[in-house]
């Protein structure tokens, strides 16, 4: 099974649970009353459409280099994290708003209908599920170097944490009586700016990389320690990094006495190029360009 297959595995469980979860959600907050309820149902839908944001976009950014993407095609799935970014932070701002127009009809006199113990029970079973998802998806997402899984699996803890919030605002609608119905809107609030924290985040993220961000400094740091470990080389400078989906790419400038043979040369870049290659992963893109050391 190689990478493209083994997300597609993880991504299919998980759209499987997503899809079960929006059915019970969507029918507990219709007969539960729940406007928290239908905010996490809401949050689950999203779900849904990211991983189907990734099962398309990890397709293409399995293709090979071709003549129009040099690089690869790594990068559509940074496309998708910001497409999963984007629709989170567009259900959170939706579920904000319904809640907040709820909560001043309140303040005007408007009675809110209570929630059904149904609604509490469909938060406590996806915070279940949510986790065991998020977990599973990040420690695959992690193996399988795949940014989108991981943002995938974020998407799941948040969905997790989202009916933690719902489940505490059910739960004391229900139990603190009619006149606390309101802690239901309330705490679709609370999940609508949990949800915005993690939008930002994969935002953040994934515009970071289009707009090619280097790598952190400890990774660039780690990079130059590699190069100058190999004999013969000195003074590396013009180090320049990206991400490209789950690969990175590594160009450096590197010297050498002015008098050694090109065969020798050659081969010093070769062995800069593997040694990288043995650290951050074949599929690394490592450009070496090696300049004479003149004499002063």
């Amino acid at each position: 099974m190689n990478r493209e297959q083994k997300i597609y595995k993880v991504t299919l469980i998980g759209s499987l649970g997503n899809v079960l979860l929006l059915i019970f959600k969507f029918v507990a907050a219709v007969v539960g009353h729940s406007s928290a309820m239908m905010a996490d149902a809401i949050h689950s839908l999203s779900d849904y459409v990211t991983d189907i944001v990734i099962l398309v976009f990890v397709r293409i950014s399995a293709k090979p280099n071709d003549e129009s993407h040099g690089y690869g095609h790594g990068k559509f799935e940074t496309l998708a994290t910001l497409i999963i970014g984007t629709t989170l932070a567009a259900t959170a701002v939706g579920i904000i708003v319904v809640a907040t127009d709820k909560i001043v009809k309140w303040s005007r006199g408007a009675e809110l209908a209570p929630p059904g113990m149904l609604a509490l029970w469909a938060a406590l079973l996806s915070i279940a599920m949510k986790e065991a998802l998020f977990r599973y998806t990040i420690v695959r997402g992690r193996a399988l170097n795949s940014q989108a899984m991981i943002a995938n699996a974020w998407h799941h803890r948040s969905d997790a944490l989202s009916s933690i919030g719902a489940a505490i605002g059910i739960g004391g609608a229900i139990f603190l009586g009619h006149r606390w119905a309101v802690l239901d809107p309330i705490a679709s609030i609370v999940v609508g700016l949990m949800l915005m924290g993690v939008a930002y985040e994969l935002l953040k993220e994934s515009v970071n990389e289009l707009t090619e961000h280097s790598l952190p400094e400890d990774t660039e740091k780690e990079i130059l320690d590699i190069v100058t470990s190999c004999p013969g080389i000195a003074y590396p400078h013009n180090l320049r990094t990206r991400r490209i989906g789950y690969r990175i790419a590594i160009e450096v400038h590197v010297r050498m006495d002015k008098d050694t043979p090109l065969s020798v040369a050659h081969n010093s870049a070769t062995s800069i190029e593997q040694r990288l290659k043995a650290r951050f992963g074949q599929s690394t893109h490592v450009s070496v360009h090696v300049e004479p050391i003149l004499d002063k």
